[in-house]
């Protein structure tokens, strides 16, 4: 995962099993970033989405896969025929199974689990929640998000499962309005639930340039930085839900040679 390499760079070693933690503030590609990271993975994975429709994830993940923009993706899928198939067959290549649905419970995640080992006598390596104030009755309960947070570990220590929470971080600090593309820090991180898992990340995306930056804010085995002011640096492409490690114009460069 070459777009990852400046963050692994820096100490940051994610492990199998453990709970991880992706927070940032509203509107920095996080659910893009995760649903990156977990395919690039390319392990078994159960992803529970809460914000994403099924038709939205299914076009960012062809869309990944096939280089084209969620657009023609869509305009492909609602044409049908050979560019439906197209499509269907490029997320034929994906390990990511999608659970959907508003809020989230556990009733749903252990629906979800037993279902997936009946089909495939197993249990997954991976389990993406999107997000945790998605949670019934997490919206704004703290004690009922540690409640959450406390689940998914036990879930991650039950099944082995690499258990990863998507999270949000405040707007309203002094950071969020004067430093608003820049990861914010471990403090700013709503119900300081940052702490609770081995490893947990800030990510901030720069509209302008987009630099997608990513700090380390805890982690347990390793080096981290609470106030997220050493971070790395890939590059977002939204509109095909990939990251790189260079930016556009030198991509562009190389790939012309």
């Amino acid at each position: 995962m070459a777009a990852f390499e400046a963050l692994y760079a820096r100490g940051c070693r994610p492990r199998h099993g453990e709970v991880i933690m992706v927070a940032g503030r509203s509107g920095t590609q996080k659910s893009g970033f995760a649903l990156y990271w977990v395919a690039q993975m390319n392990l078994p994975t159960l992803y529970f989405s809460a914000d994403m429709s099924a038709f939205t994830a299914s076009s960012r993940l062809a869309s990944m896969f096939t280089g084209d923009t969620t657009e023609v993706v869509e305009k492909g899928m609602a044409m049908g025929g050979k560019y439906r198939e197209k499509y269907l067959d490029a997320l034929g290549q994906s390990n990511v199974q999608f659970s959907f649905g508003s809020p989230i419970t556990w009733q749903q995640v252990d629906e979800e689990l037993e279902g997936y080992v009946e089909l495939h006598n197993r249990y997954p390596e991976v389990v993406c929640f999107d997000n945790l104030m998605d949670f019934d009755g997490a919206e704004s309960d703290y004690t009922e998000q540690m409640a959450v947070m406390s689940m998914g570990t036990e879930l991650a220590r039950n099944t082995g499962a690499t258990t990863i929470f998507l999270h949000h971080a405040t707007d309203k600090s002094w950071d969020a309005k004067t430093s608003p593309w820049d990861p914010p820090s471990r403090d700013q991180v709503k119900g300081g639930l940052s702490e609770k898992p081995e490893l947990s990340l800030s990510v901030a995306l720069d509209p302008n340039t987009m630099e997608y930056k990513v700090a380390c804010i805890k982690q347990r085995m390793g080096p981290s930085d609470p106030t997220a002011r050493k971070y790395a640096i890939m590059y977002c492409e939204p509109e095909l839900t990939r990251f790189h490690a260079t930016p556009p114009h030198i991509r562009q460069r190389t790939e012309g040679m």
